[in-house]
Order: structure tokens, then C-alpha cells, then sequence
């Protein structure tokens, strides 16, 4: 919890235009920045559609990192989350693009059969 907060104030560049375009709820759905989950900080989450984001710079292509990447995923899909990797230039062009396919991605997340406001339906024979 203390390095999430830590890392919060030193968000980078992609980071900050990126969450200038999901903040408060813009996208229609709630972001929050630098979370907390198991041993790992995302750069991004939102937690009712179990989606984290990561906004990957160069360093990601180095050295050991896409596996030490790769691992995590491995770790975190285990537990329910998807995750969602974008490339930092991707954002530095065009954030309000990227913002919103995110925000597309993460609708297709929700479960086929449930209305959008409210539990699934019931079926015909289940009705009195």
C-alpha cells in the first residue's frame, strides 16, 4: 500500500495523460491509479470488471522484464483479473484513443446475459 501511494506521485508522462482520460468516470466506468493487488501495483485497475491496465515504456523490452511480465500475467489471470498492456507511445499519441478502447474492451467484459442494470432475468419456467 505504501509503495501504490509512493508511485502515485510519480506517475510518468503516458501515465498522467492516460488517467486525465479515465478519471471520474468518463469512460462510464470507474479507474482508480497505481492499485494495490497481491505482491504488484497496476497502473491502472477497475475493479468491477476485474480489468488492470499497464502503460509500458521501453524498459519493458529490456533485459529479463517480458518475462518477469509474462509471469506476472500468468499470476494475476489466475486470480480473475485481465490485464491489458499498452505501449506508452501509443498513449503519448493519442491518450483519448486509447482511453476509449480500453473503455470498449472492458464492456465486453461484462457477462452476456446480465441487463446492464441489474441481475440476470429470469427464464420463462422459473417465472410464477
Amino acid at each position: 500500500m505504501r509503495l501504490a501511494r509512493k508511485f502515485r506521485g510519480e506517475l510518468t508522462l503516458p501515465e498522467i495523460l492516460l488517467w486525465r482520460e479515465l478519471r471520474g468516470g468518463r469512460t462510464g466506468l470507474k479507474f482508480r491509479r497505481q492499485f494495490p493487488v497481491l505482491d504488484y501495483v497496476a497502473d491502472f485497475d477497475c475493479v468491477e470488471k476485474r480489468l488492470l491496465i499497464e502503460v509500458d515504456g521501453l524498459a519493458h523490452d529490456l533485459t529479463d522484464r517480458p518475462e518477469r511480465d509474462a509471469r506476472r500475467d500468468r499470476i494475476l489471470n489466475q486470480k480473475g483479473w485481465d490485464i491489458v498492456r499498452i505501449a506508452a507511445s501509443e498513449v503519448l499519441q493519442d491518450a483519448a484513443a486509447v482511453a476509449q478502447s480500453i473503455a470498449t474492451f472492458a464492456d465486453s467484459l461484462r457477462p452476456l446475459h446480465h441487463p446492464l442494470d441489474g441481475p440476470p432475468s429470469r427464464s420463462v419456467e422459473d417465472r410464477p
